[in-house]
């Protein structure tokens, strides 16, 4: 019976897989992707803004802050104060601001499950680790073109939803994800590496 059990969430787990795989697929255009984003969440507030994506490589901008990540350095400008904060990001972190990130985490470490709900795959990932960041995640996905619409997690009790819009293939320079401080001249840098 526990064989059984064993085979069933398996042959469950590979259909999610393979949708993951194909929305990993259009998210990971060669020359990026932008979209419209707008985030929910009790930890980090609620922004809505655009972002563009190059692999692992990100730039979001909302009203209140500019994110560079260029796949190992993270720099964030917040305007009201004219900082640049410049840091390396945890998984967790980057997930926050980055809502792509599942496209790089899925693939080891998360048990799948998955339900067809309209025009929509929704595919529930949870973490066969405790010690990781992001515990539990839900993404939503369309059937037809692969384009994710929602993204939920769970960071310890916390919980985020992400909504995306208007997912574009562009082609983005890599000089888009660095902080060019010569844009700022005024703001202070603080180095929290």
């Amino acid at each position: 019976m526990l064989a059984m059990v064993a085979f069933c969430s398996c042959a469950m787990a590979q259909p999610a897989k393979a949708v993951l795989d194909k929305v990993a697929a259009v998210v990971s255009n060669k020359g990026g992707v932008s979209a419209n984003f707008s985030i929910s969440s009790n930890q980090y507030g609620n922004a809505s803004g655009t972002i563009a994506i190059k692999g692992r490589k990100f730039k979001t901008s909302t009203q209140s802050s500019t994110v560079w990540f260029d796949g190992k350095t993270q720099w964030t400008y917040m305007k009201r104060s004219n900082e640049v904060n410049v840091n390396t990001p945890t998984e967790g972190e980057l997930q926050a601001i980055n809502p792509y990130n599942f496209i790089n985490i899925y693939r080891s470490g998360f048990t799948f499950q998955m339900k067809t709900i309209g025009n929509n795959h929704q595919i529930h990932l949870t973490s066969t680790s405790k010690t990781r960041q992001i515990q539990e995640m839900y993404i939503t996905v369309n059937k037809s073109s692969y384009v994710p619409s929602q993204i939920k997690m769970r960071q310890g009790s916390t919980w985020s939803t992400i909504i995306i819009r208007n997912l574009k293939k562009a082609n983005i320079g890599d000089a888009t994800f660095k902080f060019n401080p010569k844009d700022y001249p005024e703001a202070e840098i603080i180095d929290l590496r």
